[in-house]
């Protein structure tokens, strides 16, 4: 099935055939769900998780610059297999997609061939939260190279987030120990800088797909209801990407996966936040979402 789909999509000039892409929020639930959608069988993922093409042509066509996809290739891929144990066909492949990663220009077609080791599977899946930032005027160019294109958004409790944003930059980056030094101003100051900050305005994603993109084009869940009932949510995804139902094993669906430290959040950082919360939760609903009633409390 997934060949002859490419095989259509070539006879019909298109550049991609099926296209999902999953565009975040960040610190929203998408690394769970690459985890567990990445062992359904139509689906290739490459070995990349969050590829960023299209925000890098559409936003910043400096982001996936040589120095941080040979910076990935090292760290990522080149010397994290034991010699010993390593399967020499998986380590093959993956150095195969490396070099396809490494090539030059980054165009629609370096995007496409980072595919190239899909066989049966229906669907090219890329999870990428930078994709959230799009232009909307970029959706209909995008849908136009598909046979299909389908997009998720996934949103969670605003300032939830903003918290667990905020903890996973600092854990990551090897500055944990602000946590406990920061003022109210310092801690505001931060989590409106641009990177964190953006992630948090629901709206303004949600706008631009619903201008960019067909309805049958876009999905949008919240992650509150993704952990309420994650059989459900998973059908509901394999619902809008036309796929056979598949029995997830259930020791995955209980794994965590990039979890920040566990800190319980400072009395005033709601306070900090609270009218832009407010905003964000009323251009969720102006978009015609009810929000999960975890929203309503802090």
């Amino acid at each position: 099935m997934g060949r002859e789909k490419r095989d259509c999509s070539r006879m019909n000039n298109k550049l991609f055939s099926n296209l999902f892409l999953s565009i975040g929020a960040m610190k929203a639930g998408t690394t769970w769900l690459y985890a567990v959608l990445e062992r359904h069988p139509e689906l290739h993922f490459t070995p990349e998780k969050e590829l960023h093409y299209f925000y890098h042509r559409y936003v910043d066509n400096s982001y996936l610059n040589e120095k941080r996809r040979l910076k990935d290739a090292k760290d990522r891929y080149l010397f994290r297999y034991d010699p010993e144990k390593a399967n020499i066909d998986r380590i093959r492949a993956n150095l195969h997609w490396v070099s396809n990663y490494l090539n030059s220009p980054l165009d629609d077609f370096w995007y496409r061939n980072l595919f190239q080791l899909r066989d049966h599977q229906v669907w090219a899946c890329d999870f990428s939260n930078l994709h959230a930032f799009v232009p909307e005027a970029a959706w209909p160019r995008i849908s136009a190279d598909c046979e299909r294109l389908r997009v998720l958004y996934t949103m969670r409790h605003p300032l939830k987030r903003l918290w667990s944003h905020t903890k996973f930059h600092l854990q990551l980056t090897g500055k944990l120990h602000l946590l406990d030094e920061w003022t109210a101003g310092d801690y505001e100051t931060f989590v409106r800088l641009p990177h964190i900050w953006d992630n948090a305005e629901y709206g303004a994603v949600l706008r631009r797909m619903k201008s960019g993109l067909k309805e049958q084009e876009r999905m949008v869940m919240f992650y509150e209801d993704l952990h309420a009932d994650q059989r459900g949510t998973l059908a509901r995804i394999e619902e809008f990407l036309g796929v056979a139902p598949f029995q997830y094993p259930q020791p995955l669906l209980n794994r965590r996966f990039t979890e920040s430290a566990s800190r319980p959040m400072p009395d005033f950082f709601a306070k900090l936040f609270a009218q832009d919360i407010e905003r964000i939760t009323h251009e969720v609903e102006t978009e015609g979402f009810v929000v999960p009633k975890e929203w309503q409390s802090h």
